[in-house]
């Protein structure tokens, strides 16, 4: 029986916190569990509906896997010349498709080059393993639904853990949000290990700190 896999991720975008990746395997008989729990793209179901799923997809798949990069994870993947942070994604799914062993993998695909992305995960494998990346795929395939939801309870676990570690109110931990945009304008010195720094608006803001102080002289 085919075993697949699905990877997705949580996390691209905010200046806070990590970036998470995680991969679920399911026996391709019994995907129609999946959709039975009424898996969906993380982005469509409430904070309540996603943990409610959280345990109950962990017993329905075959295995699964979640690798949490942190803030200083992605700096370094952009501070090295040659990669980025698709790059990044593709290396840990590389890295999680080699350890489930599955013998098809699905990824939601984050490149507009979706052919130069396939290709280069297909290249690094260690494993014989068909490898299928979509735009959209947490929206296709109930597998890779079930992937964006780990990945997405497990960030936002992770996020609560750093609210309750700082003072003051964190936010969504995304740029645009005013919240975290106060947040970090004070905190980005106090807490520099939860912040991206090679965040345009963490650059920003160390920016016009300093120009500020120069000003004062």
């Amino acid at each position: 029986m085919a075993i697949i896999c699905g990877i997705d991720e949580a996390g691209r975008g905010p200046v806070v916190g990590p970036l998470v990746i995680a991969a679920v395997t399911i026996d391709a008989d019994d995907e129609k569990k999946l959709k039975q729990l009424g898996v969906k793209d993380s982005k469509d179901l409430t904070p309540r509906q996603r943990e409610d799923m959280f345990e109950k997809i962990k017993e329905i798949v075959k295995a699964h896997k979640i690798e949490i990069l942190l803030p200083s994870d992605v700096d370094a993947a952009l501070d090295t010349e040659g990669t980025n942070l698709n790059w990044l994604e593709a290396d840990t799914s590389i890295d999680l498709i080699n350890a489930l062993k599955p013998d098809k993998a699905l990824l939601d695909c984050p490149s507009n080059n979706i052919n130069a992305y396939n290709d280069y995960v297909k290249e690094k494998l260690k494993v014989n393993c068909e490898v299928i990346s979509e735009h959209k795929a947490d929206e296709k395939y109930p597998v890779v639904s079930a992937a964006s939801i780990l990945a997405k309870v497990t960030r936002d676990r992770e996020i609560f853990k750093i609210q309750q570690f700082v003072d003051g109110e964190l936010g969504s931990g995304y740029p645009a949000d005013p919240i975290t945009k106060k947040f970090l304008e004070e905190n980005y010195m106090k807490y520099p290990e939860i912040f991206r720094r090679t965040w345009a608006s963490y650059k920003n803001v160390v920016k016009a700190k300093d120009q500020k102080k120069l000003g004062e002289f």
